[in-house]
């Protein structure tokens, strides 16, 4: 047996079948077919189960699992320990949200790939919520207020919210002076959110209405530069849309809480370098950006 058949089947597993491994692992289905069954000829027994549903581990391959993840684990470690110094190679499968992944973090990963010529990265945009787990990610980037959950999350640095309308909407239908007047207002939304606000000290909630709503973050800029209402949205998507008025931040009296630009990996005792390193990048890359800078450099 070698290494590849070993990560193969440990995708396999993690992915319940041979169609999303393939997909992780960037080869066809016949090449992880034969890489499996090399595998169970070597070891004289059958680890998965194949249906039409997908592959599901037997008793043996249950076992079995579990130590031959350590061992690719084990590899990549000493993979890195020998390269020259600085040098990454391998795969890094990332998340990034779509709202604004393409634009804002985009660039930062092809510097990455630029400064590590044998790292291979593979990047999912998506606005969805990915099970980095289950479905096979080193790590994702968030942003917002964070869940809790059992993943390790770094922060990379501040991410500052702002309440914004066209011009015209203020012009047509006012500005809100306080959070209990956005009742009378028409909210851009992604859902049934609850949106917050600082008196102070003090956290007020508000459940705003509205009949214009979009799972993405750059459809609500449009909508809001349409004045079809207010959004609550990231200063780093509204940034060149405040910049040249199109848009124009209102209640500022009651900004609301600043969230953050996280990297987050599923559990264990050391980050692999290769997050190490992206997440060291992340961080220097997020302080020279305008994209991200506070309210007043805006």
């Amino acid at each position: 047996m070698d290494i590849e058949e070993l990560q193969t089947f440990v995708e396999v597993a993690d992915a319940g079948g041979v169609s999303p491994a393939a997909l992780r692992l960037g080869v066809s289905k016949s090449i992880v077919s034969r890489r499996l069954t090399r595998l169970e000829a070597d070891l004289g027994i059958q680890l998965l189960a194949r249906t039409t549903r997908g592959a599901a581990l037997t008793e043996a391959g249950a076992t079995f699992r579990d130590y031959a993840a350590r061992v690719c684990a084990e590899i990549d470690v000493a993979r890195e320990t020998i390269l020259p110094a600085g040098a990454l190679r391998g795969r890094l499968r990332i998340a990034v949200p779509l709202s604004f992944g393409p634009t804002h973090f985009a660039p930062m990963l092809a510097e990455m790939a630029r400064r590590h010529p044998q790292l291979h990265i593979q990047t999912c945009y998506s606005d969805r919520f990915v099970d980095l787990i289950a479905e096979g990610f080193d790590c994702a980037i968030r942003v917002g207020y964070l869940q809790d959950s059992n993943l390790i999350a770094r922060c990379i640095g501040p991410i500052y919210v702002s309440l914004v309308a066209s011009p015209d909407y203020v012009k047509a239908h006012g500005s809100p002076e306080s959070p209990e007047e956005l009742a009378a207002h028409e909210a851009l939304m992604q859902g049934t959110e609850a949106w917050q606000f600082m008196d102070g000290d003090k956290t007020i909630t508000v459940r705003p209405q509205g009949r214009f709503k979009a799972d993405n973050g750059t459809a609500l800029v449009a909508a809001a530069t349409e004045g079809l209402g207010i959004a609550y949205l990231p200063d780093c998507l509204t940034y060149e849309q405040v910049t040249s008025g199109a848009l124009v931040p209102i209640m500022t009296r009651y900004p609301p809480p600043s969230a953050g630009a996280y990297v987050v990996r599923p559990p264990g005792q050391h980050p692999a370098r290769k997050i190490r390193i992206l997440t060291e990048l992340l961080i220097e890359s997020f302080g020279q950006s305008p994209y991200f800078a506070g309210p007043a450099s805006i």
